[in-house]
């Protein structure tokens, strides 16, 4: 009686394919492959060698059925193709083989590495071979349709194994792109972040530490000319240097406060504002430059964050007139408030040009910086009658708190 054709042996006959699939994790692709194929060649040769009516061409037919398993990842259809070529060989000579397993080992192959078209064709071509197969060799036992569904199922199975690891790798590489994807990008926004901290560090100590020091050279130079004609102006000026270096101490403990986590400074010195301004003004009156301030609007509903903005603004324009322009220069500051924006506009009187164009200084671009950030505009020039004016916009609408 012929034997129905069988792809796989007993459990007992499995153990070494499922001990070789377990040392395989721990060898290289090549290597597993030429193991893999060995195996197949040596375990059928052992198991069946007795009943091939001609033996030297059944190791032929089992060695060149086992041997393109070697190059399987490199070209799976290739292979597939390969042993299916064989194995028409072999039935067309009339030989049974269990080599005929690396039909599925190629089509596994297919289905993990290859298009699911290609594993169609290649699933087509295998199940033609099994009904092939069938009606040779089962159907004289009357076993035709119980071989040809058994077979078919394996066939099944092997291919959406395959398929199935496919996807699963495939799955597992993109979530690892995406990992570290996600790693990049969150470096690269904490770079931004410390970018943007220490440009926001640079632009607070910039603007305390430059007019304080405006202010206080300014009364220095008071108290020195009024010294000797005028003593108690000097000694006013002198207390107020004082209260100068004390505002810029509180004004640095201020900043630092923020930047510490448990700092309490910043409860005990809130950051200034627009209510600040007239203090500020009078500050500027009294190192020597009068200023005149005109406050339209509540400042109140304004957030902390832009009418600090405001305030440094108007800070660094006066100081820059203090700075830049002769005595008997006046300022005025107009700073208009409503919900949608705060609008600043900080001119002079003084006759001594300062030319437009780019400054080896900060301060100008500090302040366009400072304005940009809320999605604002500043622009900073000399006036057609002489003077200078500096015109910001600070946009406290959606555009502006996204910017």
């Amino acid at each position: 009686m012929n034997r129905v054709p069988t792809l796989f042996g007993s459990a007992r006959r499995a153990r070494p394919v499922r001990t070789l699939l377990r040392l395989g994790a721990r060898l290289p692709p090549v290597a597993f492959d030429a193991s893999l194929a060995a195996v197949i060649f040596l375990g059928s040769v052992g198991l069946t060698g007795q009943v091939y009516r001609d033996p030297p061409g059944a190791l032929i037919l089992q060695a060149a059925l086992s041997l393109p398993l070697v190059w399987r990842r490199r070209a799976p259809l290739a292979v597939f193709f390969a042993v299916a070529a064989v194995a028409s060989v072999q039935w067309l000579a009339d030989v049974q083989l269990l080599t005929d397993v690396a039909l599925l080992v190629a089509l596994y192959t297919v289905a993990a590495r290859s298009t699911w078209h290609r594993t169609l064709m290649a699933g087509a071509v295998l199940e033609a071979g099994i009904l092939l197969a069938s009606a040779r060799w089962a159907a004289p036992d009357g076993r035709f349709l119980s071989s040809a569904v058994f077979l078919t199922a394996v066939a099944v199975a092997v291919a959406v194994t395959g398929t199935n690891a496919r996807i699963r790798r495939a799955h597992l590489a993109s979530l690892e792109d995406r990992a570290v994807r996600l790693e990049r990008e969150r470096d690269q926004r904490a770079r931004l972040a410390v970018a943007d901290e220490r440009a926001r560090i640079a632009r607070e100590m910039h603007d305390i530490v430059t007019h304080n020091l405006s202010v206080m050279v300014a009364l220095a130079d008071g108290a020195v000319f009024a010294q000797h004609r005028s003593p108690d102006k000097a000694t006013t000026a002198m207390h107020q240097i004082s209260g100068t270096g004390r505002q810029a101490l509180t004004d640095m403990q201020r900043s630092l406060g923020v930047l510490r986590a448990d700092g309490p400074d910043a409860l005990r010195h809130p950051m200034p504002g627009i209510a600040q301004l007239e203090s500020l003004a009078g500050q500027m009156r009294a190192a020597g430059l009068p200023t005149r301030l005109d406050l339209e609007g509540d400042p109140i509903p304004i957030p902390a964050a832009a009418q600090l903005t405001a305030y440094r603004l108007v800070q660094e324009a006066l100081t820059n007139v203090l700075k830049h322009t002769p005595p008997g220069t006046r300022a005025e500051v107009r700073v208009r408030c409503s919900s949608d924006a705060v609008t600043i506009d900080v001119t002079d009187d003084g006759r001594t040009a300062r030319a437009p164009g780019p400054r080896s200084g900060h301060g100008i671009p500090g302040m366009r910086e400072r304005a940009a950030a809320y999605g604002g505009t500043l622009d900073a020039g000399p006036l057609p009658g002489g003077g200078w004016q500096v015109s910001a916009t600070l946009d406290l609408g959606p555009a502006g708190g996204d910017a």
